[in-house]
């Protein structure tokens, strides 16, 4: 395993398993194949409603928690200061774990100045390795590096070869901030897996396109964090430290950049009205899962 040095100094594997998207019943089963294939980075969020399947494979695995770097993000939800916090405590319980490798802002709306500040005061305390945030546009990003105490350790946005946010990755080299990939293979849209530049690539190195996604990723210096439900294709996608892609494989690889999400922009209202609708289904599904566990 490769790994990146965070601007506190603490180290970040530069691979590791996401669980987005991988439901409850499935997630502790996967979470367990992913540390038998070898990887030792879990990302999670609250919003994903599968932390507690997490906490509980890392828990069976046997795997000591110094050796794992654990990821969770703070849903929209649970903004401002003392809620942040009360928050940052449930995730650590439902973790099984009294610290977080890395806790991040889930997306750049509402009150996430509080909630950076609770963020700020939790990794002074100790509880919190390092800090940061998701889906911030490089005018966010400077602004709260600005204007904070701390400034951002990792900003996880949409990266992948369609979209490979070049001018994002130059402000966050400039303010020291680690970029990491959410959706590194752009979930397969537009045809991405049978792109005929990256399985011409894959054929030289007798690797597959998702595994030259994953090494280009790693060249640029970005972690990245796929998912896979199945063992053989977990495995697959931690082998990509064995080869290496040529300065022309790079060139190849920017040239299918098409600038823009293959999902959604956070600039359009239209989306942000969504993003509302999308904070208030998932308060009435943690307050169902809540009755729930009281019952």
């Amino acid at each position: 395993m490769e790994y990146v040095t965070l601007s506190n100094g603490v180290q970040m594997p530069i691979l590791g398993y996401g669980v987005y998207q991988v439901t409850k019943d499935e997630c502790e089963r996967c979470v367990l194949d992913a540390l038998r294939a070898g990887y030792r980075s879990l990302d999670t969020a609250q919003s994903y409603f599968n932390e507690e399947e997490v906490g509980t494979a890392v828990e069976k695995s046997g795997i000591p928690r110094k050796e794992l770097f654990l990821t969770t993000k703070v849903w929209v939800e649970h903004y401002g200061c003392d809620e942040c916090k009360k928050s940052v405590e449930e995730s650590l319980r439902k973790l099984k774990t009294d610290y977080l490798d890395l806790v991040l802002l889930h997306q750049p709306f509402s009150d996430y100045y509080g909630a950076w500040r609770a963020l700020e005061d939790l990794y002074e305390e100790g509880v919190l390795r390092a800090i940061g945030v998701s889906n911030f546009y490089p005018d966010r990003l400077v602004d709260i590096a600005s204007f904070s105490r701390i400034a951002p350790m990792v900003n996880q946005v949409e990266t992948h070869p369609h979209n490979q946010q070049t001018e994002a990755k130059g402000w966050m080299e400039k303010y020291h901030v680690q970029h990491e990939a959410w959706a590194p293979f752009g979930e397969g849209r537009n045809g991405l897996f049978d792109d005929p530049v990256l399985s011409a690539i894959g054929e030289k190195y007798g690797k597959s396109t998702a595994q030259v996604m994953l090494r280009w990723h790693i060249q640029r210096g970005t972690v990245v964090i796929p998912k896979s439900t199945h063992f053989e294709r977990m495995r697959e996608n931690i082998d990509v430290f064995d080869f290496a892609l040529s300065d022309e494989d790079m060139a190849a690889i920017a040239a299918l950049d098409r600038q823009k999400s293959s999902f959604f922009s956070h600039y359009d209202p239209n989306m942000v009205e969504w993003f509302v609708r999308m904070v208030e289904e998932r308060k009435t599904r943690h307050r169902s899962e809540n009755e729930k566990k009281a019952w």
